[in-house]
This record gives C-alpha cells, structure tokens and sequence, in this order.
C-alpha cells in the first residue's frame, strides 16, 4: 500500500463528513488511519513522508496513511484549525480521534500507530 493524498472530497468520502458535523463528525474508514497535515516546503515534513511510506507497505491490510497538502486544501487546514506542520490525526475505529503536532522520530511513530491505532 502507498500513502494517500487526500483532497476535501476524498476526506469527506474516505475519513468523515467534518462539513455536516463540524465538531462531532464520525470516523468511517473500515480500517483505523493515520492523517498527515502537511506542505511540500516544510523540512521536517520532508523528513517525515518516507517513514509514512515505510510505514503504509509496513501496516499494509491494517491501517491507512492519508496526507493533506495544507497549501493545496484549505477547507481542511481550516476546519482542523492547523497552525503547525506536520500535524497529524490518529483516526481509530473506537474511541476518540487524537492530534499530534511536530515531527517525531520513526520508532516513537511507530509506537503511537501501535498504541493508538492498532490495539
């Protein structure tokens, strides 16, 4: 699996419809996901995007790796008030979605996708 660049569209079609429940919108991916808020000029996102892709052939059939262009989608760095790149967004299939914010190192990614994702 490859990671996946999301548009608004994609996001309302993949992730969940955050225009018609802006503070209450539900997860609906069939598998939990991980969402990386980004811009191509920013260095530590740069730094970031080849461990996601490890990490999409690594978690292949359990987890998805979404990533949002914040220059190119607006709605979304809005709606998710994104002031702080790379932001990500742990979507689990229970519980309550979670935003980190800043970049981290592989092994400490790894484990939160492992604590927050897939327990």
């Amino acid at each position: 699996m490859v990671v996946i660049d999301l548009t608004k569209d994609g996001f309302i079609a993949n992730v969940g419809d955050f225009e018609a429940n802006p503070k209450d919108w539900k997860y609906i991916g069939s598998r939990p996901c991980l969402i990386d808020f980004h811009a191509p000029w920013c260095g530590y996102c740069k730094r970031l995007s080849p461990i996601l892709d490890e990490f999409a052939k690594e978690f292949d059939g359990k987890i998805y790796i979404y990533k949002v262009d914040v220059d190119q989608e607006e709605a979304l760095e809005t709606a998710f008030n994104i002031r702080t790149i790379p932001t990500l967004m742990f979507c689990p299939l229970d519980g309550p979605r979670e935003m980190m914010i800043g970049t981290m190192g592989k092994l400490e990614l790894k484990q939160l996708i492992q604590e927050k994702l897939l327990k």
